[in-house]
């Protein structure tokens, strides 16, 4: 612009006339004036942040007094005064990395986007999916991925986005991801590398100077990894983790960044408020986490995204449906020496214990499933099923009618072995291990039950060992 107001022609005096040097000046004025302040001297900005929402479109529904899910986010996110908030997640949105999460994993990220999300970080979870689709979502998600840590082994070049700038109220928030490289190594993708955090950051955080009026950094990481990086990076002013384990109590300071983080398999939603000053450190005058109870209401658009989301794997051959797939898991060369028979074939030799599991709502398991319409879905069947993953257990293709609902066998183990040794069959040494508390627990934890308590709950399906039918009269 200056230098094309140099060549403005002059008058046949050579000089400018009055009325050229009034628009002169007044073009001045307003360029010199462009140069100031282009924000308000203070903003206010709420910021909504999750983290390990863990695959949670929406509670399972097993017991009552489930919290969490992102039906019932959506709700409070809806009912907060902000709607131009920051929205982060910092990571382990996903439940896993099989195929069956990668496919839940797009339904998330459409929730996300219609929660208005600005940024998604990419956590342990998100490290483990392929290349490929990690490149995939990078071109497609609706939402900005992040990790700047998390590159291509070859080029070393990020695969998703370092950082993403954000404008709100004239201001321009930088919002930058990492991930803890702890145990990742082994197990991810042989063409992704994810580099130290405090190198990384070191590298990338000069990159932002003068492109933004405060940063926020996404670290998916442990309680003392958030120190660790406050401490070193002081140019950081607000930092939410994380890979913890549980929600903060709290908000913190160390060095010159305020810390917040949330977990807990999308049960909490952090909230805070980040104060940008022309010309000042930005700060953190509140902040809380709140929990998503049972009682909040679960947004209908969002419960139908997971009933397609079910609906889809329904219609999907899974690597989980290939018996193969387990035998390859096994120690090579080496085969199960027992397989599944089914709690009708246990019950006959067993009256007594198949009376008391017929009372049982093991016997019933199977049945919420189906009215859920989540009798396929892999993350809810390994608990309503017999042996579902193993070689000889429950796959998917055999539906309601055979090795459904929690049977003998889920928790004593498959009983071939066991019937042949009591069938007469010669050479079969044979002995089932003792069962406790813990065998239980690998179902009843956490928000799949109700406050388990072994005491208490033994009582009621107690059984045990019984003169085998057939061995009384000899075998076949």
């Amino acid at each position: 612009m200056l230098a094309r107001l140099a060549h403005r022609p002059r008058t046949p005096a050579g000089g400018h006339s009055a009325r050229g040097l009034v628009t002169l000046l007044a073009l001045l004025i307003a360029l010199v004036g462009g140069c100031g302040p282009r924000h308000p001297s203070t903003l206010d900005l709420p910021v909504y942040f999750t983290c390990d929402t863990d695959g949670r479109l929406e509670p399972c529904g097993c017991f009552t007094g489930q919290y969490g899910g992102l039906t019932r986010l959506k709700t409070v996110l809806d009912g907060l005064p902000s709607p131009d908030a920051l929205r982060l997640d910092v990571g382990d949105a996903a439940g896993g990395h099989e195929d069956y999460d990668l496919i839940q994993y797009g339904y998330m990220l459409q929730a996300f986007k219609a929660m208005n999300y600005d940024v998604l970080n990419a956590g342990a979870r998100e490290a483990r999916f392929p290349a490929a689709r990690l490149r995939e979502w990078h071109r497609t998600s609706l939402v900005p991925l992040v990790s700047a840590n998390l590159v291509d082994r070859a080029t070393r070049q990020p695969v998703l986005d370092p950082w993403r700038i954000v404008e709100r109220g004239g201001y321009r928030v930088a919002v930058i991801g990492v991930v803890d490289p702890k145990g990742l190594a082994e197990e991810i993708d042989p063409a992704l590398a994810v580099e130290e955090m405090e190198a990384t950051l070191a590298r990338r955080l000069p990159e932002l100077r003068g492109k933004a009026d405060a940063i926020v950094l996404l670290a998916f990481t442990d309680e003392a990894g958030l120190d660790r990086l406050a401490a070193q990076f002081y140019e950081i002013p607000l930092i939410l983790g994380g890979r913890v384990s549980q929600p903060a109590q709290e908000l913190r300071r160390t060095n010159r960044s305020f810390i917040h983080y949330v977990t807990n398999e999308g049960r909490a939603l952090g909230i805070l408020r980040l104060s940008l000053h022309a010309g000042q450190p930005p700060t953190v005058p509140a902040a809380e986490v709140r929990l998503l109870q049972d009682t909040i209401p679960q947004a209908p658009a969002f419960q139908a995204l997971a009933g397609a989301y079910r609906g889809e794997i329904r219609r999907t051959k899974l690597a989980v449906d290939d018996p193969a797939r387990a035998a390859a898991d096994a120690i090579p060369g080496a085969r199960a020496a027992a397989s599944f028979v089914g709690s009708e074939r246990c019950v006959e030799c067993h009256p007594g214990a198949g009376q008391v599991w017929a009372k049982s709502a093991h016997a019933r398991a199977f049945t919420p499933l189906r009215a859920r319409e989540a009798d396929a879905d892999p993350k809810c069947v390994g608990c309503h099923t017999i042996g579902f993953g193993s070689e000889s257990g429950y796959r998917r293709e055999f539906g309601a009618h055979r090795l459904v609902d929690v049977g003998c066998e889920s928790c004593h183990g498959p009983g071939s072995l066991h019937m042949r040794r009591y069938e007469g069959e010669a050479g079969i040494e044979f002995t089932y291990r003792p069962l406790d508390a813990g065998d239980c627990k690998k179902c009843h934890y956490g928000e799949f039950s109700r406050p388990f308590y072994y005491n208490e709950t033994w009582p009621l399906i107690r059984h045990g060992k019984e003169p085998p039918a057939r061995a009384a009269k000899g075998g076949r």
